[in-house]
């Protein structure tokens, strides 16, 4: 059910298209038959601390930092932008890192060299896109911390430089 719900928030025509009653109505039916994340078991595998990190930072972005969020896991060829969020008409492209709280490297210190071209490929392709893409972008980071005990604590890194500044979405 998870991934067919996601799916339906994936194809987009332009920036506003799912950022009216529609989208506060799929919100509303997610968390109704999902739930908001509150802990992960320690046992849990890779991907289901991943998830439950995009889940913690998606909810974060719209409850605490008023975004509205556009999709989730986006796919273009083998990229992947994590949440793609709306902030007062920029377009923010969201990266979220989640990490065991004892780790070495912190989430935002682990995006590497291919990371970045990886992430810079996908926003230009999610851009490109659209019919009518916004005059302003950014990229944010956010690190999901996950304690022993499965708590979540969130790390914001707002307008993380990913684009030279000479960068520009007008074709």
């Amino acid at each position: 059910m998870i991934f067919q719900l996601s799916f339906l928030i994936c194809p987009l025509n332009s920036v506003e298209a799912y950022t009216g009653t529609a989208m506060r109505i799929f919100n509303a039916l997610i968390n109704l038959f999902i739930g908001k994340p509150e802990k992960i078991a320690p046992e849990s595998s890779r991907a289901e601390r991943g998830k439950f990190g995009e889940d913690l930072a998606s909810n974060y972005c719209k409850g605490k930092l008023g975004y509205k969020v556009i999709a989730r896991n986006w796919h273009w060829k083998q990229y992947e932008i994590d949440i793609i969020c709306l902030d007062a008409g920029v377009l923010v492209f969201v990266e979220v890192r989640s990490r065991a709280a004892h780790s070495l490297v912190s989430g935002f210190h682990s995006i590497g060299k291919k990371k970045k071209i990886a992430l810079q490929r996908a926003c230009k392709a999610y851009i490109k896109q659209l019919q009518y893409p916004p005059k302003h972008i950014r990229f944010d980071v956010i690190e999901v911390s996950i304690s022993e005990e499965g708590d979540g604590k969130l790390q914001h890194y707002s307008n993380v430089s990913l684009f030279s500044k000479h960068y520009t979405t007008e074709r």
